[in-house]
């Protein structure tokens, strides 16, 4: 059943409105600090997007992406390092490279994890994680260890440093928004739902639903790698406990599921409303951890007030409103003439 048509170009005129605000604002916001949350903010939607095509479209929830978003970044100084490519725009081209080396982690890893469901997938990935970040921190002559990795420190400085990476972020952010809305209106996203819904029942009516869940995490895990790589080089140092950080997988579920598990615009939403205020909470209460406090407490509201999400919960009102319209006044009022009648007739 298709949406009614005010419906329809609210969406239209909303996504034009937020794609305009995305592009200009780096041209109205002259704050740094303001645009480096504005950078983290669009790095977490396209983070969101892309764990959503797997967590949200089959139901099988990762919380070991923080490895793929760490492999990604090493991946990406190693390369850059290895070319002897020199700071400036030049890296950025580099970044499908990244992605492409983590799709093959993710081919092993995937052909494994997911012969495996329910808790037990979420535990392996978590496993996978630790497995990844403990690697990170004993191949010193590749990594660095816990000495770090550099990556080629960027020209740009003052207040235009942010800008090229806000921008890196933000292509990032729409690939993985294009490719989740393609795989919704696809043959293979429809696969995946019915995954979700119930896989055995898919498997009898020939989903072969292991290659749809490969290809799904393996699709996931490149887009999460390339946008690691982006954070290396912005942040030009990298370390195993915060390139592959648990937090930033859990961070991935929960704007999922605060937005709206398996929907477009759920794991946007998501990312807007929580990475800005964690990291307000981060800068002025980072040393007493408070903001971990801050993120278990809106996991549980969001699991116990809104289960389905955001983007569920006011699509249904809008449908009830909206069937509420249709009927009309002139409706409602035969229907009460009609109760009116059948009263008196009644004995």
């Amino acid at each position: 059943m298709r949406s009614p048509s005010w419906i329809r170009a609210a969406k239209w005129a909303a996504l034009l409105l937020v794609l305009a605000v995305a592009l200009l604002f780096p041209a109205f916001e002259s704050d740094p600090a303001t645009v480096n949350i504005a950078v983290f903010t669009v790095m977490y939607v396209g983070l969101a997007t892309a764990w959503n095509i797997m967590g949200g479209y089959t139901g099988y929830v990762s919380l070991g992406h923080a490895a793929f978003f760490g492999f990604g970044a090493y991946a990406f100084g190693l390369v850059l390092a290895h070319l002897g490519i020199q700071a400036g725009y030049e890296p950025f081209l580099f970044v499908p490279i990244a992605g492409v080396l983590t799709v093959v982690l993710a081919l092993v890893i995937g052909w494994i994890a997911l012969r495996t469901r329910a808790a037990t997938f979420v535990i392996v990935t978590i496993a996978m994680m630790f497995m990844v970040q403990l690697l990170a921190e004993n191949l010193v002559g590749l990594t660095g260890g816990g000495s770090g990795l550099s990556f080629p420190v960027p020209p740009w400085s003052g207040d235009f440093f942010d800008t090229p990476f806000y921008y890196a972020m933000l292509v990032m952010a729409i690939v993985s928004l294009l490719l989740s809305w393609w795989i919704r209106r696809s043959k293979f996203g429809l696969g995946l739902l019915a995954i979700r819904d119930d896989e055995d029942k898919a498997l009898a009516v020939g989903v072969p639903a292991h290659a749809y869940k490969l290809t799904a995490f393996v699709i996931s895990a490149g887009l999460v790698g390339m946008i690691g790589a982006v954070y290396g080089y912005y942040v030009t140092y990298i370390y195993p406990q915060y390139a592959i950080d648990p937090l930033v997988g859990i961070s991935l579920v929960l704007m999922v599921f605060l937005g709206g598990l398996g929907t477009l615009w759920g794991p946007v939403l998501g990312a807007v409303i929580l990475e800005p205020a964690q990291l307000w909470l981060a800068y002025n209460f980072g040393a007493s951890l408070l903001y971990l406090v801050f993120y278990a407490a809106v996991f549980l509201v969001v699991i116990l007030l809104l289960p389905r999400g955001i983007i569920p919960s006011v699509g249904d009102l809008l449908k009830r409103i909206a069937a509420r319209r249709a009927v009309g006044p002139s409706d409602t009022a035969s229907t009460s003439d009609t109760h009116a009648v059948a009263g008196v007739q009644s004995p």
